[in-house]
């Protein structure tokens, strides 16, 4: 079996999504992982549920399926990245996390998504981690009683330095909070975790909600080109391919939004010659 590739568009920050979506499709991925954004699809924009049916209708004209993240860094507070999250303090600030991911799963459903994949944030200094873990578990819970059973995959994303910061991490949530999926990302193996990126799909298999690869070094997490740091792509590419993975394989490189014309086309011939070989 071919894997199916999708970009993130958080790597695309200077083209508009509709120019954004065409470029991807002439270019041979088989879909678009969403960051919903102030550029792209902002959830709270007052006709976001119309953007996204446009969206689904562009998709459908250019053979694009969807996952959607909701990664975005200032979405919520423009002057504190990435927050609030479930692991705030401030149960109010918690309450700000989980209505949004409800809205994005909405937003989801709309696009007739794959999965929506989000993480638990990072426990800011004298917040007690194991509070933190119950706000988390709780969140999670709360997520998949409102929005469990859909067509899409609720997907836990481990991010390093996060409070869920390996798949380790992951099966101790998965086992308090039943619903959820792995939204394993092979490269932060090699920065935080017990398995090399193609044994942690080998060993999850059973889990996975969605998936992305890109570079990466030994113990830094910053994401890089396919074809640069320490990660050996034509193995993680034949471990999904030995695990029967049919779902989105997607490539997330935030930093290089200034430069998608030549890393679109290089990352999909990248990924190609890698699966050819694995």
């Amino acid at each position: 079996m071919s894997l199916r590739y999708a970009y993130n568009t958080n790597g695309l920050t200077s083209h508009r999504l509709s120019d954004a979506l065409t470029f991807l499709a002439d270019c041979g991925y088989a879909g678009v992982a969403l960051t919903l954004d102030v550029v792209h699809l902002d959830p709270f924009a007052p006709d976001a549920h119309r953007q996204a049916e446009a969206v689904r209708r562009r998709c459908d004209e250019l053979g694009l399926d969807v996952v959607v993240e909701t990664g975005a860094r200032f979405l919520l507070d423009p002057r504190a990245k990435h927050e609030p999250t479930f692991v705030t303090a401030s149960a109010e600030g918690r309450a700000r996390r989980l209505a949004y991911l409800r809205l994005a799963c909405d937003l989801a459903e709309v696009l007739g998504a794959e999965a929506v994949s989000f993480w638990a944030g990072v426990p800011k200094p004298g917040v007690d981690r194991d509070a933190a873990w119950g706000w988390f578990a709780d969140g999670v819970r709360a997520l998949v009683d409102s929005h469990g059973g859909r067509s899409y995959a609720l997907a836990v994303e481990p991010e390093p330095g996060m409070l869920v910061e390996d798949c380790d991490d992951w099966a101790r949530l998965a086992g308090q909070a039943p619903g959820i999926t792995l939204a394993l990302d092979t490269g932060h193996c090699v920065v935080a975790g017990a398995y090399a990126p193609e044994e942690a799909v080998a060993r999850f298999a059973g889990h996975l909600g969605t998936v992305a690869v890109e570079g990466m070094r030994r113990g830094v997490h910053d994401h890089l080109p396919l074809d640069e740091g320490d990660v050996d792509l034509p193995a993680v590419l034949r471990a999904l391919r030995d695990a029967s993975f049919d779902r989105l394989v997607t490539l997330e490189l935030s930093r290089d939004g200034h430069r998608a014309h030549e890393m679109v086309p290089r990352s999909i011939e990248t990924l190609r010659k890698a699966e050819a070989a694995a």
